[in-house]
């Protein structure tokens, strides 16, 4: 039974999800949040002076943001209690040069981010956010540039020239059929003209001002409730801004937790988080050992505190579709809106073992929230997530766990209602056992 309480949780997160067209909005869309609820700004190049039981948050690069509250126990004994997700998801970019003609379409280049279905970017109304650098004086300024209507489109190629769609599916090159359609011109000086002009427009900026941007295409279209008693959520992005959402709630929550909670939120996990701003860089160490400064540990402590922690790395899991069955390990369904998914792989795609799945059934069950588990199917490639590489970095006992959800990399996927509620109510349980 779908409760008020429930879809009330799924709007707040569809409205975060709205909120949050590129990983720069979906950082803006936390901070706001962590600032409503007292957490204090901190910054990477500046002395950090802690309290007790404070709260606080701190961003790299606008688009990864780690959140904290700290415990109150001595840190060696209680370690740290984590959760981990990722604020990007797949699709296109537009590439740095991104305005040229084609026989008079102004058009705009695009690069492949990620591992999205391409096709469903087809037909919809599709628009630009992200940021631009803006010059000022002898530096820069950086805007949030978030166009609310439909700008660029990429029209379909009608079946009368191309009557095997159906059959074969779409194919789509990369380099030649992926620009996307922005108006009329003359030239591609005259193209860049019209779309430095429209984000100029848009950000009250003169367009001479524009030195570079980091600019992703999303879809305007608003998330959505659907199906029988509403039971299911639909927008872009769930994967992995749903995760992000479920976190934060919990983390908000926690107030004054005996081990010191964070919630991690990185950029890059489509690409491989081989960056400044990935899991894989060192932003999460980094800003470990300025906490374990606060509270005085000594290496030993420090240590102690990694090996009495506890690390969940929350990304999205495929849910059992009907209609494919054969692409499932058979004895290794998920049900949408049956309960947060544990996700194991024999080569450590996924950091769960016995030990962290055993300890996650725990949480389930104080939490009162079913649980799921998940194997890919061995002749199939499997992804992966931020969980091995964090669980490497830093050597702390780590499970991989995520809502069930359908058309995973789309550019409108479905999930569960009820799923959302429940993983907010296990990580909650996380942040306060």
């Amino acid at each position: 039974m779908i409760t008020a309480a429930a879809s009330k949780q799924a709007q707040d997160l569809l409205d975060y999800i709205d909120a949050s067209p590129s990983p720069w909005h979906a950082v803006n869309s936390t901070i706001e949040q962590l600032t409503a609820n007292g957490f204090e700004p901190l910054i990477e190049n500046e002395a950090w002076k802690l309290k007790e039981n404070g709260r606080y948050y701190v961003t790299r690069d606008g688009a990864s943001i780690i959140a904290f509250t700290l415990g109150s126990q001595p840190i060696a004994e209680a370690g740290f209690r984590i959760v981990g997700a990722h604020t990007d998801s797949p699709g296109l970019r537009l590439k740095p040069k991104a305005a040229h003609v084609n026989q008079g379409v102004a058009q705009v280049g695009v690069e492949v981010y990620g591992g999205p279905i391409l096709a469903t970017f087809t037909d919809r109304d599709l628009s630009i956010a992200g940021r631009v650098n803006v010059r000022n004086g002898d530096s820069f300024t950086t805007h949030l540039l978030h166009f609310t209507e439909s700008v660029v489109r990429l029209p379909n190629l009608a079946i009368h020239m191309n009557r095997e769609v159906n059959e074969k599916g779409l194919l789509l090159n990369k380099q030649t059929q992926l620009p996307l359609i922005f108006g009329y011109a003359a030239d591609s000086a005259e193209a860049k003209k019209q779309l430095d002009q429209t984000i100029a427009d848009h950000l009250a900026i003169n367009p001479a001002d524009i030195i570079t941007w980091d600019l992703t295409i999303y879809d305007t279209q608003k998330g959505s409730l659907w199906g029988q008693d509403q039971a299911f959520v639909a927008d872009s992005q769930l994967d992995n801004l749903a995760s992000c959402h479920a976190a934060l709630q919990a983390l908000i929550a926690a107030k004054n937790p005996d081990a010191t909670s964070i919630c991690a939120f990185f950029d890059h996990e489509e690409v491989g988080s081989e960056s400044a701003t990935g899991a894989g860089g060192s932003f999460m160490s980094d800003t470990i050992q300025r906490i374990c400064a606060f509270y005085k540990a000594n290496e030993e402590e420090r240590l102690r505190s990694f090996a009495n922690s506890f690390f969940i790395s929350a990304d999205m899991a495929h849910a059992y579709h009907p209609n494919h069955p054969s692409a499932y390990e058979p004895e290794h369904h998920a049900t949408v809106n049956q309960g947060p998914v544990i996700k194991t792989n024999a080569n450590q795609r996924y950091s769960t073992n016995a030990d962290t799945a055993a300890r996650f059934i725990q949480l389930c069950q104080q939490a009162k929230v079913p649980y799921q588990e998940y194997a890919h199917r061995t002749d199939l490639g499997c992804g992966s997530t931020i969980g091995p590489m964090i669980s490497a970095q830093l050597g702390m006992p780590t499970v991989d766990v995520g809502n069930p959800m359908w058309a995973m990399h789309s550019i409108r996927e479905s999930a569960g209602v009820l799923d959302h509620g429940y993983m907010i109510a296990v990580l909650k349980q996380h942040f306060n056992a």
